[in-house]
């Protein structure tokens, strides 16, 4: 499905929540953002979802002012799907030199049931990953690739279980070949859901007395997924120490806002 033009524009606006607009003082435009393309594990979520919370919604706790945020990332896309509604076109009308894209996909292409998300690990998903690379280059902003976050899966023993397959790999690979910075989620959040074990997680995964959700997060595990993206973007030297803040902080659970659903 492609959108229209006024459809591409509108998705452009409702997307960035937390950015400011290009327009206003010569600081406001001086200001870098950085861009989130992803699925629903980093994306915005608003008051009918609450207490479903989006890594993308608590990473602007870490990063300073200057550095702002714009969360394009929507709830069921795949690498293929974002590029073929035109999300990606109207993430990059707004993408400006000195920017940032971060790019997670990886739950919905492994749905081999749907072709309209569907990928091959290494084949088209690493295809439809190096047309995001290629567009934030061509506007000189900076690619960052990530692997996806994991989810709470653990068998009989305690031990937690890998569960996105060979996607993660091909991400990898992709990153070295393109010499991009990589951002592996898999492996941090992995061994993050380990150390907390099979209770302790339930408290960062959406489990209310009604569902019991292992893929999306709730407030806490939110901010530790975004703490993982901060730490990991000054590891990786994407982001610089004047960057970021509360790397090893408290950040409160209250400071998440769902504001109402754009009309």
């Amino acid at each position: 499905m492609s959108l229209s033009r006024r459809q591409v524009a509108a998705a452009a606006m409702g997307a960035v929540p937390l950015a400011p607009a290009f327009g206003g003082s010569a600081h406001a435009r001086a200001r870098r953002t950085l861009h989130i393309a992803g699925d629903s594990t980093a994306a915005q979520k608003y008051a009918d979802a609450a207490p479903e919370t989006g890594w993308g919604m608590a990473l602007p706790f870490f990063l300073r002012k200057e550095l702002v945020v714009a969360n394009h990332a929507v709830n069921g896309r795949s690498s293929k799907s974002f590029v073929d509604e035109g999300r990606l076109d109207a993430v990059l009308s707004v993408t400006r030199p000195g920017d940032f894209l971060f790019i997670q996909f990886g739950h919905n292409d492994e749905k081999a049931e749907d072709p309209a998300r569907h990928t091959e690990p290494w084949s088209t998903y690493q295809e439809y990953l190096r047309t995001y690379v290629d567009g934030a280059r061509a506007r000189g902003a900076r690619p960052v690739l990530a692997t996806s976050v994991e989810r709470r899966r653990f068998d009989a023993a305690g031990q937690a279980l890998p569960t996105h397959g060979e996607y993660p790999a091909a991400v990898r690979a992709l990153a070295a070949e393109e010499r991009v910075a990589l951002l592996d989620l898999q492996a941090l959040s992995l061994a993050l859901w380990q150390e907390l074990g099979p209770e302790r997680t339930k408290k960062y995964f959406d489990w209310t007395a009604t569902e019991q959700d292992n893929t999306h997060f709730n407030p806490a595990g939110a901010i530790a997924v975004a703490r993982l993206v901060a730490r990991e973007s000054l590891r990786r030297r994407v982001l610089g120490p004047r960057d970021l803040r509360r790397l090893d902080e408290p950040v409160a659970e209250s400071w998440i806002d769902w504001p109402e659903a754009i009309a």
